[in-house]
């Protein structure tokens, strides 16, 4: 298991992590800046399907937060990565907005609703009676079915909201077929991130807010975990696990090196 000192190469989860509800954490910003100014691998990772990572580095970039979209990894891209790898020039139906689709389509899949190989079900706000009715049927006449990410809710400024999860149990409960989840908790995600960065396991850092699903996937695949205390976490939660993260600190302004103080001679 790395120590932060071994660490060369980050992932870093983003909501909780780099912004609470688009607004920049303190020291989030510098170290983004830090990263690419000593030419440190890195991806920001996030379970949300719905958006590409331009979306998403334009969002950041709002919050003040300076991401190149080719430093975002999305549950989609993990998805599209795991099933071109499975079945190179595929076809899918798919449930999920243009994170899920785009990513889809530049690993080279067809979109489809005839015999597709997969049914991929990821976030969206627009859950329809009509797809999921289409993707249990397509499941049980032998299409394969993949979830983006396994969270069951999602935040919403009136409150929660059934998320990916929620509606992948009810497909899940149609068709007596358990899907294969691709996002955090699976450490998956993270070794595919890593392949797409040329990282290793003993040299990579995860920071992650949830013990749940940073931290379980983070040890899972054998990487030095940090976890903020900026998101849902706190001390009973962590107690609430059999395993702890590497390190437990305030915030990413913790990992933010200052400049060495200069001794005039």
């Amino acid at each position: 298991m790395a120590t932060r000192d071994d660490v060369e190469c980050w992932l870093t989860d983003m909501d909780g992590v780099l912004v609470h509800e688009n607004q920049a954490l303190p020291g989030a910003p510098e170290l983004i800046q830090q990263w690419l100014d000593e030419g440190t691998e890195f991806l920001v990772l996030t379970n949300n399907s719905i958006f590409t990572p331009r979306d998403l580095s334009a969002r950041l970039r709002w919050s003040g937060i300076h991401v190149p979209e080719e430093r975002i990894w999305t549950s989609a891209l993990a998805t599209a990565d795991f099933c071109k790898s499975q079945m190179p020039g595929g076809s899918a139906f798919v449930i999920g907005e243009a994170g899920m689709t785009t990513a889809l389509h530049e690993a080279g899949f067809i979109m489809t609703e005839t015999a597709p190989d997969y049914v991929v079900v990821g976030e969206t706000r627009n859950y329809s009676f009509e797809a999921i009715t289409k993707a249990v049927r397509l499941i049980r006449d032998g299409a394969r079915f993949i979830v983006t990410n396994p969270d069951a809710t999602g935040p919403s400024a009136e409150g929660v909201l059934p998320a990916t999860g929620a509606i992948a149990a009810m497909i899940e409960k149609a068709t007596g077929k358990q899907p294969y989840v691709v996002g955090k908790p699976n450490p998956m995600m993270f070794r595919s991130a890593m392949n797409r960065i040329g990282a290793h396991s003993e040299n990579t850092g995860m920071i992650g807010d949830r013990m749940d699903t940073d931290v379980q996937a983070g040890i899972e695949a054998g990487l030095h975990t940090v976890l903020v205390m900026t998101g849902i976490s706190d001390q009973a939660e962590i107690d609430r696990y059999p395993f702890r993260p590497s390190e437990v600190i305030s915030g990413v302004h913790e990992l933010v090196r200052t400049a060495p103080f200069e001794v005039e001679l």
